[in-house]
């Protein structure tokens, strides 16, 4: 009991959200309650699919800075699948891009978004990508 509730302090859960439901929880919270879940095993590795799918822009934003903030207290290492460019930009160190069935690169955002490919051209340099690459 006690390490449940530390964990869902530690992602910003409340004592009493443990009673609901799953149809009482806002996306969001679903979201860090399986966070919370992950947590509780200590892996030293964090897998996350897509974890920002399905939330709004501020429940995505609140997101990214929880796993932000458990990467740094914890020392959290995360594997993250994402086509989030905003997540992908607030929350990772190095990222991998995988297309044609391999790796095309591995690097820093900027490392990455500079690598000449119709893929990497395609992703980083559309609209919403030019947007985040100018902001950042």
């Amino acid at each position: 009991h006690d390490l449940v509730m530390l964990k869902l302090k530690m992602v910003g859960l409340n004592p009493e959200d443990a009673w609901k439901l799953p149809a009482e929880l806002s996306g969001g919270m679903i979201k860090r309650a399986a966070l919370a879940r992950a947590l509780a095993l200590e892996a030293e590795v964090l897998f996350l699919d897509e974890p920002t799918s399905g939330l709004d822009p501020n429940s995505a934003s609140e997101l990214d800075r929880l796993l932000d903030a458990l990467h740094r207290e914890l020392n959290l290492s995360a594997l993250m699948i994402t086509h989030d460019l905003n997540s992908m930009a607030a929350v990772s160190d190095r990222i991998a891009v995988l297309a044609e069935g391999r790796v095309l690169i591995t690097g820093t955002l900027a490392e990455v978004a500079a690598y000449d490919h119709p893929f990497i051209r395609r992703f980083f340099h559309g609209v919403r990508g030019e947007a985040l690459l100018r902001a950042g």
